[in-house]
């Protein structure tokens, strides 16, 4: 069949492009890192940006657009921040073509020379904390709760299909508060929401934990992270939530008055996912076959194929099934009858296992006399006959409990492949066998970079649930006294 893909044993990064582009989610662009996001890719976007943007709105948080541009100015006041994101920056700096005198199309006319630089951008940190100064001077403007969706730019040069692209879409959250205590809970707030929304709507256990020094975010005092693991063993951070301190606060001179009437500098969080999460859904549920999508975020949950020989039989398998149809749509379920009568059933079988439908209902001219259907789930792959009359509620179920087993199946494989290691040599074996490992560190910067450069392995995070890390011990590499063990793995 045109549509194979390679298998896992044999390439898994040839098989994570073949599932990304062979089930329509993604394909490359004319530009260079750039992607196209296809309809059916977009529409699972579309149920994580609508889920999420829902979880949001009921912690008060309220959506907000700011521009694409940020003068160059404004990114060079946060010292930190600045060089975390140098390197990736894409700036513009003309604003006009004019026709090349020597007739060779068209070049930038020197005349139309920006007077400041703009960069694209990468982060909007910096955009909206200049924007804040203008609408905080007292506690009574406290908090401000914003949220945006759009796109970012980051000069990346190697790219692969939405885990690293120079263009991507995500959200940004950016709120400002009162005191430090409120910033840091809501950093913390936020995270757990990120972790909820991977576990209950991606089927994607995370570990929830504090980035080392070394991996936070540019500019941040604490970044929060959820980790999670590919099939591959390898680590994908899927969320990042960041307390900023009062750093940009203080670069954009944000200050309020407080109830006792003294001037202060404003609180700072920012957090954000991006379609990174399109990526994580493959490697983490995908088999040979194909996809493997969570109903949750399933465009289409159950997919109805009929079976015929005649037109006859044709019209009265695909009246019966409109009828299904309308039944399990009733009960808030997605549903396509695939009627196209220019390719055979085994073809679409095997292209809706490809594009990962949690559900395949099959119908033919018997399964009518004898008032069943056949059931195929797309997780499990098993097959199963059974009455039409309630076919409703089977399949409410039924997508219930693949939500369910496709978690519990990537928790099984993650809890298989965690383990504690206390020695340097071990570590150093596998950690290239795709493990996460929890070992001792010492706490400093000059060990967690040693440690990279030799096996290419990071912090991932010190864990806040998942696994029970404090105790005492040696480092893995120093020998040096630790007081907790942290999960290091090699990531995306």
């Amino acid at each position: 069949m045109a549509k194979e893909v390679t298998t896992r044993a044999e390439n898994y990064s040839q098989w994570y492009n073949d599932l990304a582009l062979k089930a329509d989610l993604a394909e490359q662009s004319a530009v260079r890192g750039c992607m196209v996001i296809k309809p059916y890719g977009y529409a699972i976007w579309e149920k994580m940006q609508g889920i999420l943007d829902g979880m949001f709105k009921k912690t008060g948080v309220k959506n907000a657009y700011f521009p694409l541009f940020i003068p160059k100015s404004f990114f060079s006041r946060e010292a930190e921040h600045v060089a975390g994101f140098a390197k990736e920056c894409a700036v513009v700096t003309h604003h006009r073509l004019m026709n090349d005198p020597d007739g060779k199309g068209v070049v930038v006319d020197p005349a139309a020379k920006l007077e400041e630089e703009l960069i694209v951008r990468p982060t909007s940190e910096t955009i909206i904390w200049s924007t804040y100064k203008n609408w905080i001077t007292s506690w009574r403007d406290l908090p401000v709760l914003c949220n945006q969706w759009c796109n970012v730019v980051r000069w990346e040069m190697r790219t692969r299909l939405f885990l690293r692209t120079a263009e991507f879409l995500w959200q940004e959250g950016h709120t400002a508060h009162a005191t430090a205590q409120e910033a840091e809970a809501k950093a913390h707030e936020m995270v757990q929401v990120y972790a909820r929304f991977a576990r209950e709507v991606m089927a994607l256990p995370v570990i929830v934990g504090h980035k080392s020094p070394n991996e936070r975010f540019a500019g941040a005092l604490d970044t929060l992270t959820i980790e999670a693991m590919m099939q591959d063993g390898k680590a994908l951070q899927a969320g990042t939530s960041h307390f900023l301190g009062q750093n940009f606060a203080k670069s954009f001179d944000v200050q309020f008055t407080n109830r006792e009437g003294k001037q202060e500098y404003v609180w700072a969080t920012s957090w954000g996912v991006s379609t990174r999460l399109m990526g994580a859904l493959i490697m983490a549920h995908g088999d040979d076959n194909g996809l493997v999508l969570p109903p949750a975020l399933a465009p289409i949950q159950v997919v109805m194929v009929p079976i015929y020989k005649t037109d006859e039989e044709r019209a009265a398998v695909l009246e019966r099934m409109q009828e299904v149809r309308r039944e399990l749509e009733a009960r808030g379920r997605s549903v396509e009858v695939d009627d196209r009568d220019t390719v055979r059933p085994g073809f679409k079988f095997a292209e809706w296992e490809l594009k990962g439908v949690p559900v395949r209902i099959a119908m033919g001219p018997r399964d009518l006399q004898n008032g069943t259907v056949e059931v195929h789930r797309r997780d499990t792959l098993e097959k199963t006959t059974v009455p039409v009359e309630g076919l409703d509620v089977c399949v409410d179920e039924l997508l219930d409990a693949i939500q369910q087993n496709i978690y519990d199946k990537a928790l099984q494989f993650r809890e298989a492949n965690v383990e504690k290691c206390d020695s340097w040599e071990e570590f150093k074996t596998k950690i290239q066998d795709g493990k996460f490992l929890l070992c001792h560190w010492d706490g400093t910067a000059e060990t967690e970079q040693k440690i990279k450069d030799e096996t290419k392995a990071t912090i991932r995070c010190i864990p806040m649930d998942s696994y029970v890390c404090e105790e005492e011990g040696v480092d893995i590499y120093s020998g040096q006294p630790s007081h907790r063990r942290v999960v290091f793995g090699i990531s995306y």
